[in-house]
């Protein structure tokens, strides 16, 4: 089996999250030519808006990038048709299956990379021929499912036979060795890119982040089922249907109201203390991964 850098021509087996209204090119690129995979969020995205955000990232790396494709949104279609266009050769999909669209995938060298919440749906997408899946645990920010990272990665790593990559409360470079030793072949993160000097969201958001501590979030439930994690705020409290739209992640991403936005974040956020450039952040928890592999004993 190919190790995930080789699978996906990159430097460092490190994937950046696709944040909605969050990851785009500024940060999308930074991490690319850092030696990571940056990941354009297509998600309320336009043909011609994603279009722009692959062009703009083409123009700042010449290192691959992957397009995230949320699979509820009415113009997939389109989507597909713009990055098969613009010769982008990674997708991952969240929000259901990408049964419909493999076939077209598949014909133009797409590698596929699903992310899942379960051994049976990791099993699935197994079946329908994908390259890899990102298996993610329920401390990640944003969508979640029902299991923990550290139980669910080696169920799934178990469970099939392509690549693995683990996501959910991965935020440096122990937790980049643990997930290699539950049988992970990359990592995930997202919580912890939010920190990056080059992403695109508003201080105030950044700032709300760095404040934050281990028990700093809270999982909201959608009367149709589903569920999100986010920070504490005036708006969770309130278990508001409004924080689940677009526009309570854009009041905390563009203007800085972290208390009346919807401020998506993983368990790990506590981790984080200062910014640092994306470049900084994936060399370091990478060289701390690989240390702490080396040293590890068992007693």
């Amino acid at each position: 089996m190919k190790s995930i850098t080789e699978l996906l021509g990159i430097q460092y087996p490190i994937l950046q999250g696709a944040m909605t209204h969050i990851a785009r090119y500024p940060l999308v690129s930074a991490v690319s030519e850092a030696g990571g995979l940056g990941i354009i969020a297509a998600s309320g995205l336009t043909g011609e808006e994603l279009r722009e955000q692959i062009r703009e990232t083409n123009k700042r790396t010449d290192k691959p990038f992957a397009v995230n494709l949320m699979l509820q949104m009415d113009n997939i279609s389109e989507q597909i048709d713009v990055l098969v266009t613009e010769g982008v050769k990674i997708v991952t999909t969240g929000a259901g299956t990408p049964k419909a669209y493999m076939d077209r995938l598949k014909k133009t060298d797409i590698k596929v990379f699903p992310v899942v919440p379960s051994v049976k749906i990791a099993q699935k997408m197994e079946h329908l021929g994908v390259d890899g899946v990102i298996a993610e645990g329920m401390e990640a920010g944003g969508h979640i499912g029902t299991t923990t990272t550290m139980a669910l990665i080696p169920q799934v790593a178990q469970a099939v036979n392509i690549p693995v990559i683990a996501a959910g409360g991965i935020g440096d470079g122990r937790g980049m060795a643990a997930a290699f030793a539950l049988g992970a072949r990359g990592v995930q993160l997202g919580t912890a890119f939010l920190t990056a000097a080059e992403c695109p969201i508003h201080e105030n958001y950044q700032q709300a982040i760095l404040q934050a501590d281990d028990t700093a979030t809270v999982v909201l439930h959608k009367a149709h089922g589903g569920a999100v994690r986010g920070l504490k705020n005036t708006l969770t409290n309130e278990e508001s249907s409004d924080a689940f739209s677009l526009e309570a992640l854009k009041r905390a991403a563009d203007e800085g109201f972290v208390d009346q936005g919807f401020v998506i974040s993983g368990q790990i956020a506590g981790l984080f203390t200062h910014l640092r450039p994306a470049k900084a952040l994936i060399e370091a928890m990478y060289a701390e991964a690989e240390a702490i592999s080396q040293s590890i004993k068992i007693d």
